[in-house]
């Protein structure tokens, strides 16, 4: 670190920890506020290395893994989001003062406009598309990103926005200490990640540092663990599928119509909206109520939910062919998405289910009563798809295909008219593809080719 000459009396040492897009958001950044940048990483090859060298030669760059007399004589370490902060270098980093956060940290430090922070295991990105239709149709100049789109330090620019929406990973909250959000949400908490976390507590709790210093709380009354997050703040507002009490966000139904409502105000009809599912209704009151807090103008906010059409890979209905819906939720990469998935679609036992891929730690015991209730057939895919069949229901049929072209195949054969094929896996997808893009990617071209 000796060769990160200080430029001015207060400038600091930083140390980046990954080469990913956000390290390379957070190299740029610092740079250009004058401070000294080092950065290393825990893989051979991270795969912005040839950017940093080529476009960034103030950075001095580590290429031989971690290395922690480097870290000891960095002033602060910026840690990515896939970096785990249990390594035993980040843990003696800190044993020694060095302070360590990440880019939401730098970013939270370094603005002035307000921020509305997104969380929760599932719906992050549709809340967060979703309020930046809503702010921009009321004319509001909003600049989104965080965990989607572009990092959060890559928005800072002049002039500044009126609001700031921030989608946030549990692993982006790790880090943070001073977001102070104007308005945040947890949508829910369901178990993901445990491969990280030591149990669904932990992982909870750091949902819940999203609230920390908000002026407004939004809560989903119906999520008991999102509730338990919110316990303790003032100044809340909450969202419910049933019919809300006082002036919180719900739904409410007049003559067989069902309505988005807001205490005894009935707001817009369920049917008015493009997207489907019960877990869009409950996105949509989730983005409502954050509207709401920014003062948003009602009439834009529910144009705006008209227009939205979702974002792919999530309830993507790909075709309708024969009275069978195909239907792409390669994102739900975990338990609590796929149930949202079929309970939102489903009409009885209806559901033609792949399922399967990477387990990340999680029970599937959950998708058993879900199963049991929806489910028409189920194929599996991937590494772990035995231990979702152990959680089958035994009158549930079953099969285990080899790739997403034989579940295609099978699930034409069994479904019939009033059906829904639907790629909710409940598990992530690196055992077969590079990403859930892809995975859904490889879904829409084999249900577009097979059923041409």
């Amino acid at each position: 670190m000796t060769a990160m000459s200080r430029a001015k009396a207060n400038t600091k040492a930083y140390l980046i920890i990954g080469l990913g897009k956000t390290g390379l958001s957070c190299a740029r950044f610092l740079l250009e506020q004058g401070h000294a940048v080092a950065m290393m990483d825990t893989r051979k090859n991270p795969p912005y290395i040839d950017i940093v060298q080529n476009e960034l030669p103030e950075v001095l760059l580590n290429k031989d893994g971690l290395n922690l007399k480097l870290m000891l004589k960095s002033d602060v370490i910026v840690l990515s989001p896939g970096v785990d902060p249990r390594l035993q270098e980040i843990k003696a980093a800190r044993s020694h003062n060095i302070e360590v956060i990440g880019d939401i940290e730098l970013f939270a430090r370094s603005i002035n406009q307000p921020v509305i922070a997104i969380t929760g295991s599932n719906g992050k990105s549709t809340v967060t598309t979703m309020l930046t239709e809503m702010g921009r149709m009321a004319g509001k100049n909003i600049k989104v990103g965080g965990n989607i789109g572009i990092p959060a330090l890559g928005l800072i620019a002049d002039p500044e926005p009126d609001f700031y929406i921030l989608e946030l990973s549990s692993f982006q909250l790790e880090t943070v200490s001073s977001l102070n959000a104007y308005a945040s949400v947890v949508l829910n908490v369901s178990p993901d990640h445990l491969d990280r976390y030591e149990d669904i507590e932990q992982y909870q709790k750091t949902k819940a540092k999203v609230y920390i210093g908000s002026e407004v709380i939004v809560v989903n009354r119906d999520d008991n663990l999102s509730c338990e997050c919110a316990e303790g703040f003032q100044n809340q507002t909450g969202f419910t599928l049933h019919k809300p009490i006082g002036n919180d966000f719900g739904v409410d139904e007049e003559r067989g119509e069902v309505y988005l409502a807001r205490g005894k105000e009935r707001l817009l009809p369920i049917s008015d909206m493009q997207v489907i599912g019960e877990h869009n209704i409950s996105n949509a009151l989730a983005a409502l109520a954050l509207g709401h807090a920014m003062q948003l103008p009602m009439k834009a906010m529910l144009e705006a939910l008209k227009q939205y059409s979702g974002l792919p890979h999530r309830c993507q209905l790909v075709t309708e062919k024969n009275g069978v819906k195909w239907v792409n939720d390669s994102k739900a990469t975990n338990v609590g998405a796929s149930i949202a998935a079929i309970k939102g679609l489903s009409c009885g036992r209806d559901i033609v289910l792949i399922a399967g891929g990477v387990a990340k730690g999680q029970e599937f015991s959950d998708l058993t009563p879900i199963f049991e209730t929806h489910l028409k057939s189920l194929l599996l895919i991937g590494q772990d798809a035995k231990e979702i069949s152990e959680v089958t229901p035994r009158d549930i049929p079953q099969q285990t295909v080899r790739n997403m072209s034989d579940a295609v195949k099978k699930a034409k054969m069994i479904a019939k008219e009033g059906d829904i094929v639907l790629l909710a896996p409940a598990c992530a997808s690196f055992d077969m593809f590079d990403n859930y893009e892809k995975r859904g990617d490889a879904f829409i071209n084999e249900v577009e080719a097979q059923l041409s």
